[in-house]
């Protein structure tokens, strides 16, 4: 049974005695919210009659209001949808409890912010914080702001986001104009929202010192969801500043969090976890621990898996061709794909080292062959490994391009 009906049915709590319902009205909502598939002008019909049988402001007029504006909603009827809204609205001064008119309300924006039509959206929410307000229901207020905030990103209005988190922050703060931590949960939520937006807009300076502040917030009992996105955009920043070991450690406090809100995007984070511990050229299998390992046989997962031990084997033919065989798991995510030639410029100088270390001259040519690529870029790789002292040696491009050395490794 949803959550819906089963507070159709009367679970709800409430400080007050609730009273029987009369039985004609609960009959024509119930029979109106049959038609709701087959014929919705009836059900239309069939809700407005509850409103009229109720005869004092009350819980089934409420419900039936709240199906008339998803009935609106779906027909693409905007002024109907916002006039029955309205109604609905009237009913949370104190014809039903503070409860259902919250749950209500919650369910109907989630509903409607499907919707990709602004002035909707912007009118919808309006209503709603303009009724809030005058309800004095902080509470709800700061949650729908959140909501709308996340609405507004979520379709790349930044500037109409960013208004909004100014205004969130406000809340959040004493009468010195400071941080108040005693609402510390609340000020995570806007500093995740914030994070995630100067992440897409990549502000680096604004994002570090947003992250910094969010991990000092102590007093807090945040929803695990909103430490992955810090995390997770956390772990974002720091491979941009190619700081691996402090990118994969985030990505694995992200992965964690979301695996315990229960989150899809746990899955994405271990990808991240997987190119970053690829990065670091750490021997270690991210999916040793504990948490990750049920997830080694994901079948979104398993590309990586097969990357990371190609990559551990040194075996560059086989890291190839499993780029080349998943291309939906792993090209399709554009920040993965910002990291794959850094992949195979590490692997490829693994097996270059490899390659060398038992000879003290060796052909270009042989080594273009062995790694599947052209010989300028091979020798573009010997020149940066000579650069970084990873070898002792030099390039002989008048002997047809001989690669000689003494090869001592630095």
């Amino acid at each position: 049974m949803s959550d819906e009906d089963m507070e159709d049915y009367g679970f709800e709590y409430s400080d007050e005695d609730v009273q029987e319902e009369d039985v004609d009205i609960e009959n024509q909502y119930y029979n109106s919210k049959g038609l709701l598939e087959g014929e919705p002008q009836e059900a239309l019909k069939g809700f407005k009659e509850v409103i009229s049988m109720e005869g004092e402001r009350g819980e089934w007029g409420f419900k039936a209001l709240k199906q008339i504006v998803k009935l609106h909603f779906k027909l693409q009827e905007r002024e109907l949808m916002l006039t029955a809204y309205r109604e609905m609205l009237d009913y949370t001064r104190g014809a039903v409890t503070r409860n259902a008119s919250e749950k209500k309300i919650n369910s109907l924006l989630d509903f409607v912010s499907t919707s990709t039509d602004m002035k909707l959206l912007q009118d919808f929410y309006g209503l709603t914080l303009d009724a809030l307000r005058e309800a004095k229901n902080d509470r709800l207020w700061f949650k729908t702001q959140l909501k709308l905030c996340g609405l507004w990103f979520k379709l790349r209005e930044y500037s109409r986001g960013a208004k909004i988190l100014r205004e969130l922050h406000r809340a959040c703060q004493g009468e010195d104009g400071k941080d108040d931590l005693k609402k510390g949960t609340q000020l995570l939520e806007v500093y995740a929202l914030e994070i995630q937006m100067h992440t897409e807009l990549k502000n680096s300076k604004r994002l570090k010192e947003l992250y910094s502040r969010a991990l000092t917030i102590k007093s807090a009992i945040p929803h695990p969801r909103i430490m992955g996105i810090i995390r997770e955009c956390g772990g974002k920043m720091h491979m941009h500043e190619r700081v691996w070991s402090e990118a994969a450690t985030d990505f694995f406090e992200a992965f964690k969090s979301y695996d315990e809100a229960g989150a899809g995007r746990r899955i994405q984070c271990l990808k991240y976890l997987v190119l970053a511990t690829m990065l670091m050229e750490s021997a270690v299998d991210p999916f040793d621990a504990q948490e990750a390992a049920p997830y080694k046989q994901d079948p979104e997962v398993l590309a990586m898996t097969n990357l990371v031990a190609a990559y551990q084997e040194n075996n560059i033919k086989g890291f190839e061709r499993i780029l080349k065989t998943n291309k939906r798991t792993i090209y399709d995510d554009p920040f993965i794909r910002n990291y794959i030639e850094d992949l195979l410029k590490n692997i490829r100088t693994q097996v270059v080292l490899k390659l060398i270390q038992p000879y003290t001259r060796i052909r270009i040519p042989f080594v273009s062959q062995q790694l599947n690529i052209p010989e300028a870029d091979v020798e573009q790789l010997l020149v940066m490994l000579i650069l970084d002292n990873r070898i002792n040696g030099h390039i002989d491009q008048v002997r047809e391009g001989i690669f000689c050395s003494a090869v001592r490794w630095a």
